[in-house]
């Protein structure tokens, strides 16, 4: 049977322009579909507009502050809100500019717009024009979660496919969700003036994070102005002439009300699944995401899944692996699987947040109290002392061997720094072993080299070898 593709793939975001380029890097006849812009929430509408505010919000609080660095504070200049989003939406257009279809087709890649529906596991209808491919990969990523709160649909509430569209910035904002996003959101729109509540159902904020990091930077929001409403839940919304109200519910069924003139709704994201016919190609999924095995195979033969639709880790730098990984396994004949156990993370905060692999609870239930756990303050590094970047700690947690099963990084340049965590860790290379590596002084890189020293002293001092060399030499002494 003749196809008119090798490969389809469905969805043009992070995961879906790595999965249509490589297809046609190995020469195969390839098609992407998208419904309506390529670039996917990370480009238009997630990561490269919310870097570019934190960027300016960052710049802006430490002109603010610039009397710690012996700078006379003459005159504080003021928030332009329409000039910074619109100098956001001009960088989202910048990076756009490599994901426009011309590109892609320039790489041969066949772009078709619309709204994909499966017919069966072969054929999928676009606007009524029927495709077939022998393989089909899916990357159709992630939408906003929209909680069921009473008088929520009465209510000018805003996400991220919406924020960064506003032409002016509000006076107050409260956020629903103490994630990535709502953290993130939280401390740029208070950092440019806006008075900023964050609303949280659980008792903490970043759930997913280390519980002594995030706490600690909790308190850094907090000395901010920023307003944390932790184990508080939204039981109404209601619209005023200039301001949204929300009726709150706290653990012990306490009732309390906040005003605010806009909302962000960042609770948490559903897989993009509805109306793509999945039933009539045979693919099972549920509204958490599409149901894949270790080589990112659905439960129809031809057709792969990868991306934020699919999880377990809803980053671009995970859909991209993943996106590789199907690819491959949809056309080649050799066949990999997905390895998660090296995933990683940054929340881009000010300062930074970046995590790898468990945190100091979830280490201690899988290994035990056998783990070592190093710490290293910022304040006590000579770069961060010398740039007034003293806020914040890095913190390794290693098994009983001295291979690290996480790391967490909260300071200046974390997003940076945790890589070479990361291939220590990836590699299986025990964290002493970085203290035998020449860092250049000075720099921030003491985070992890410090730490790193200290792994190399514990595992000397309780080294069999060492304690007799010590013993022999007191003796001789």
């Amino acid at each position: 049977m003749g196809y008119d593709f090798d490969l389809i793939v469905i969805g043009g975001g992070a995961a879906g322009l790595v999965a249509s380029k490589f297809a046609a890097g190995v020469g195969k006849r390839v098609a992407l579909v998208e419904k309506s812009r390529l670039g996917g929430e990370c480009t238009l509408c997630g990561c490269v507009p919310s870097k570019s505010l934190i960027k300016t919000a960052k710049a802006y609080d430490r002109v603010s502050h610039i009397d710690d660095l012996g700078l006379d504070r003459v005159l504080t200049p003021a928030v332009q809100g329409e000039a910074v989003l619109a100098r956001v939406r001009r960088v989202v257009e910048r990076v756009y500019e490599g994901h426009r279809p011309e590109v892609l087709e320039g790489l041969g890649v066949h772009i078709v717009f619309g709204s994909p529906r499966f017919l069966d596991s072969l054929h999928i209808d676009v606007a009524g024009r029927s495709m077939s491919a022998a393989r089909f990969v899916i990357c159709t990523g992630t939408s906003p979660l929209i909680p069921p709160i009473d008088g929520i649909e009465a209510v000018p509430y805003l996400t991220n496919q919406t924020l960064f569209n506003i032409e002016r910035l509000p006076r107050s904002i409260i956020i629903l969700g103490g994630g990535p996003i709502g953290i993130e959101m939280a401390q740029a729109f208070n950092h440019l003036g806006v008075v900023t509540t964050v609303v949280e159902a659980a008792d903490r904020i970043l759930l997913k994070e280390d519980r002594e990091m995030s706490d600690i930077l909790a308190g850094r929001l907090l000395d901010q102005g920023v307003l944390l409403r932790t184990g508080s839940q939204v039981v109404r919304l209601e619209a005023k002439e200039d301001s949204v109200d929300l009726t709150l519910k706290d653990g012990t069924g306490r009732q309390d009300h906040l005003r605010g003139e806009t909302i962000l709704v960042a609770v948490g994201r559903k897989a993009n699944v509805d109306g793509l016919g999945l039933e009539a190609a045979g693919v099972d999924y549920s509204q958490e995401g599409i149901a894949i095995d270790r080589r990112l195979r659905t439960t129809a033969k031809n057709i792969y899944a990868c991306g934020d639709v699919t999880g377990p880790y809803r980053f671009s730098h995970m859909a991209e692996y993943q996106a590789r990984i199907a690819t491959q396994n949809a056309l080649l004949p050799v066949k990999r699987k997905a390895d998660y156990r090296n995933y990683l993370w940054c929340t881009f905060t000010d300062p930074e947040f970046a995590h790898a692999g468990l945190t100091e609870d979830e280490a201690r239930k899988r290994c035990g109290d056998s783990i070592r756990v190093y710490k290293w303050a910022f304040k006590d590094i000579d770069r961060a002392k010398a740039e007034a970047e003293e806020f914040g700690m890095a913190k390794f947690i290693c098994d009983r061997s001295y291979r690290l099963v996480g790391a967490h990084i909260l300071g200046s340049r974390a997003g940076e720094m945790i890589h070479e965590a990361q291939i220590v860790k990836t590699l299986g290379i025990p964290f002493h072993r970085l203290d035998s590596i020449v860092h250049a002084y000075p720099s921030f890189s003491d985070v992890v080299k410090q730490p790193s020293k200290l792994c190399h002293i514990e595992k000397l001092r309780k080294s069999l070898t060492v304690k007799i060399a010590a013993r022999l030499w007191s003796g001789r002494k």
